[in-house]
């Protein structure tokens, strides 16, 4: 004290304070937890740093405070909400999400996958992976295959863009639930490839096989990835009689009758109850088959064909099919070139059923006498709460009438969950 006026007693560091430091700075070779105090476990894992090896960390800690750590430090943007509410659980979704993104077929090491599955498992409910790279280029010929957009893929010029196989991960997940997949590149800029935006057959097979394996998955979304009929005749061949999905979404790729066909044969082969096959190039035939499944369906509560053509011919098949379907709440049929044949159907379907809640018919020439159709359809339904006729040219009194209608559906819709049934 003499030497050192301001010198006091609480500068020496207890010897637990030493022996937390040295278990932190070891922890890596001797993880050490289980067995200190609940308050010395706190602070140990407050000041564990967030680098360590997963295969240390994943099934040893618990605490939500350090995956929070995690993911706050290695992503900007954390939105946990999607994720169950755990910090854990977005860590290592996300984390082999970006592992998928960048995983280069014949390049990356395929271990690098594998070794994160008995790591992962028991947390992966939902992967997103919106980017899948193919293999890099070998030789001229494979250069100059790259240069056309016009092969099938069944040519042999594409063996070498088969993305990573899914199979052997996918099937390891017991608890995968929700699998969103994009075929493509993002962000390519200057080396726009037409074969970076391909998804094989042999992809289609790879996948297709690992869906079926998938028996808790319950919604499967494969957008924006050039998925033609073949392809999709493929992946619902697998998907017959699934356990348990309940959501499809294709939409925006390159779908015509035959795909939609066998689709429709899926609707009742499965328990689907949302379907998406929006931006597609389904015309009335492939609606009239939807239709045709739509009638007998007792599962299906949404259905989205909104930018497609089914014209009035597939139109009119719809709404006949909703003389019967008791399950439909909504239907998006926008973008369709549907005109006052498929309104004068709907006008009987809003009639007698019950169920819809929701239609929109916007961007299709209705026109005004199809709008009288719809009002005279809609005077004894008290069901429909939403009806979107924005550039349908309906004509303003049509649209003003239709729309008082649809606020008296609301009030009551509102009154009768406050009285109760």
């Amino acid at each position: 004290i003499i030497e050192d006026p301001e010198w006091c007693l609480v500068a020496v560091p207890q010897l637990t304070e030493l022996c937390l430091q040295h278990i932190i700075q070891n922890f890596k070779n001797n993880p050490i937890l289980g067995y200190l105090l609940p308050k010395d476990q706190k602070k140990v894992l407050d000041r564990l740093p967030t680098g360590l090896p997963l295969a240390v960390t994943a099934n040893l800690i618990s605490d939500e405070g350090y995956w929070k750590r995690c993911c706050t430090e290695r992503w900007q943007v954390c939105d946990i909400s999607s994720y169950g509410d755990s910090w854990k659980r977005m860590f290592f979704e996300c984390h082999l999400e970006n592992i998928l993104k960048c995983f280069v077929p014949n390049t990356t090491d395929p271990n690098q996958v594998l070794e994160l599955i008995p790591l992962c498992k028991d947390y992966v409910q939902k992967l997103e992976v919106d980017q899948f790279l193919p293999p890099l280029k070998v030789d001229q010929k494979d250069e100059m295959d790259d240069l056309s957009d016009s092969g099938s893929d069944f040519g042999s010029g594409e063996a070498h863009v088969h993305h990573y196989d899914l199979g052997a991960l996918i099937t390891a997940l017991p608890h995968l639930e929700e699998l969103h997949l994009t075929y493509g590149v993002k962000d390519c800029g200057m080396n726009f490839e037409w074969n970076l935006f391909k998804f094989t057959y042999q992809d289609c097979c790879n996948l297709a096989s690992a869906l079926k394996m998938c028996h808790n998955l319950k919604v499967f979304k494969l957008m924006r990835s050039n998925v033609d009929d073949d392809k999709t005749k493929l992946l619902v061949r697998n998907l017959l009689d699934h356990p348990s999905l309940v959501e499809l979404n294709l939409s925006h790729n390159l779908i015509g009758d035959k795909g939609t066909q066998a689709v429709s044969k899926l609707i009742n082969h499965s328990k689907l109850e949302i379907l998406d096959l929006c931006n597609n190039q389904i015309r009335h035939e492939g609606a009239q088959a939807l239709a045709q499944a739509l009638a007998e369906n007792h599962t299906l509560t949404s259905l989205n064909l909104r930018l497609n053509c089914v014209e009035d011919k597939g139109g009119e098949a719809l709404g006949r099919a909703l003389l019967t379907n008791t399950t439909l709440k909504s239907i998006h049929l926008g973008s369709n070139m549907l005109g006052e044949q498929t309104a004068v159907l709907f006008s009987q379907a809003l009639a007698r059923n019950s169920t819809l809640t929701w239609i929109n018919f916007s961007c299709n020439p209705i026109g005004l006498d199809g709008g009288k159709q719809l009002l005279e359809g809609l005077k004894g339904n008290q069901t429909l709460t939403e009806f979107d006729l924005r550039l349908a040219e309906v004509g303003q009194e049509n649209e003003y009438l239709i729309g008082q209608m649809l606020w008296a559906n609301r009030d009551a819709a509102r009154l009768r969950q406050l009285t109760g049934p």
